[in-house]
């Protein structure tokens, strides 16, 4: 009976599974795993101590975002509007849509980067790959869309590979964490601060929140809801990190640290180092991460500015239904297709340009977080849940 007990809520456990792993996978997009890259292969080991904070941040943040979707039953999107008014809403949502038009584009350049690897042109890569997102949006369902990107999900776990390829000093990994030696100065604090932000984006606390409202989870699903945040977290730090070592490994060579711009330019790099087959296996992951996240990202960006203005929105409605979140979608979509295509396009100054609108809306949005989670007349008479 105790094992028919246990079967019985693992599989009520996986049939609620979702918005925690996908909120928390889709974090390791082209920019995170470039950032892990760079930073893997300047430091070497002696900036992984840094996953530590980084994964409790997420976990606090995911963790609200989850608790304000079943105890509201509304968006985080919504939820600022009625509290914080429709001009402040305005002004956040115009910064935050014009970040993600850029973010789009840097995923993109993620599967142009990633394609060209493989032989394979940015201008039949970005074409094919933008329609095939466009129409699992458009055409699927929110169940069949959510599987595929649980299987994007575990697909990132490829990063294992490349970095079991470069035969890591698990010695030297362990010591390196607890006792991490870095110079300290411009640079190197950047990349800290680099390495903690690119785990939470403004998006992403919008996405998780809506996601939660998707799968209909009530207050009696919680505990099963903060299984799968933890577990997402879990799983992107896991990524994270086995980028790290991987670059790690192969590319900081006897203290010396390897000039790289880019995700591709690490997987270029790990072929002479660690064989052709980790080079691959790197440029494969990169490609399931941007275009995981070239496919959440318009999505949650429409939803959430579709849902802050009052417009009906979310994959489980039809065209008719709610027009303005797929005509945003779709012109978010071409934007960060088409802008890549344009030859010389300015990558680097787009990628940094929306990394940027990101740090400066990221407080704003945490900080109406935290408001709206500890206001009892939203969250009830009991704002932390046990």
């Amino acid at each position: 009976m105790a094992l028919r007990t246990w079967f019985q809520r693992l599989l009520f456990f996986l049939a609620l599974i979702g918005p925690g792993i996908i909120t928390g996978s889709v974090d390791n997009d082209a920019g995170g795993i470039t950032t892990y890259s760079v930073a893997g292969a300047t430091y070497g080991y002696h900036m992984i101590w840094t996953l530590i904070p980084a994964f409790v941040a997420l976990l606090i943040v995911q963790e609200m975002n989850a608790r304000m979707g079943i105890v509201t039953g509304k968006g985080l999107a919504d939820l600022i509007r009625e509290n914080a008014g429709v001009k402040v809403t305005f002004f956040i949502f115009i910064g935050l849509l014009l970040a993600d038009i850029g973010n789009t584009m840097t995923e993109f350049a993620g599967v142009a980067g990633s394609m060209q690897i493989f032989g394979v042109s940015k201008y039949i890569a970005i074409p094919i790959t933008a329609f095939a997102v466009w129409l699992l949006v458009v055409k699927g369902s929110y169940r069949f869309a959510e599987k595929v990107f649980l299987i994007f999900s575990a697909a990132l776990l490829s990063y294992v590979v490349s970095a079991l390829a470069g035969k890591p000093n698990w010695g030297a990994i362990a010591a390196a964490t607890m006792h991490p030696h870095i110079p300290f100065n411009h640079d190197s604090v950047s990349m800290v601060i680099g390495l903690v932000g690119t785990t939470i984006a403004p998006w992403m606390q919008f996405y998780m929140q809506s996601a939660v409202i998707e799968k209909n989870l009530r207050i009696e699903d919680y505990k099963y809801t903060l299984v799968d945040v933890v577990v997402g977290c879990v799983a992107t730090v896991a990524v994270a990190f086995f980028i790290m070592v991987a670059c790690g490994s192969t590319l900081f060579v006897n203290g010396h640290g390897t000039q790289i711009a880019d995700a591709k330019d690490a997987a270029i790099a790990l072929k002479p180092l660690a064989g052709a087959m980790a080079s691959q296996i790197f440029a494969f992951g990169l490609f399931v991460a941007s275009v995981f996240s070239a496919t959440i990202l318009p999505v949650a960006t429409a939803f959430y500015v579709c849902e802050a203005f009052g417009f009906e929105a979310g994959i489980e409605r039809r065209w008719k239904e709610a027009p303005q979140f797929y005509v945003l979608y779709t012109i978010i979509l071409a934007l960060g297709a088409g802008i890549i295509l344009i030859p010389n396009a300015p990558l680097i100054t787009i990628t940094l340009w929306s990394q940027q609108v990101n740090g400066i809306l990221l407080p704003v949005v945490l900080i109406c977080m935290m408001l709206l989670v500890n206001n009892r007349d939203i969250m009830g008479s009991i704002p932390v849940m046990k």
